[in-house]
């Protein structure tokens, strides 16, 4: 008897500290929108990135290369897709694509929980995406010709810190 109330009370003890260690965890997202695309037809929908905007998905990869990224999401265009491929190409990290108007904020932090995650997507859904995730309408819809944000999310138990960077390239 003796020994089944002492591992039920180191399961208990187990139990507790890994609920509290999943807690602790920190996440971080670095959320950035698409490098500067191809403007020459304003009926496509799907442009691909300029010169420019090549070079921006460069420099992007050389910004962020300490970060080991557990994941990397991308909307399904060639915009977002082509300004990660520098970084998902050095990790050999293929990007998760998701569909931003869908996203459940709360599922979406459960399945990343204590992970890097850059997330990649449009000006009018980053700004967004962090407010989802900080919970607060905090950030606006970027202008159409602004590239150089880089926010930056981290979230432990039920705190959470959110900076906005500017980096011109």
């Amino acid at each position: 008897m003796r020994k089944i109330i002492l591992l039920c009370f180191l399961f208990i003890a187990m139990a507790t500290l890994q609920a509290q260690e999943s807690v602790e965890k920190t996440t971080t997202y670095f959320l950035i929108r698409h490098a500067e695309k191809v403007r020459e037809n304003p009926a496509d929908k799907n442009p691909d990135l300029n010169e420019r905007g090549f070079q921006r998905a460069e420099n992007w990869e050389k910004v962020l290369q300490h970060i080991s990224f557990d994941a990397i999401y991308s909307t399904d265009y060639k915009r977002t897709l082509n300004t990660v491929v520098p970084i998902s190409k050095k990790l050999n990290l293929a990007p998760i694509i998701y569909n931003p108007s869908k996203v459940n904020f709360e599922l979406f932090q459960l399945e990343n929980l204590g992970k890097n995650v850059l997330i990649v997507g449009h000006s009018n859904t980053i700004p967004q995406f962090v407010n989802g995730l900080i919970k607060q309408q905090k950030y606006q819809e970027m202008e159409d010709d602004e590239f150089s944000h880089l926010y930056i999310v981290t979230i432990k138990g039920k705190e959470n810190t959110d900076l906005l960077l500017y980096f011109d390239f």
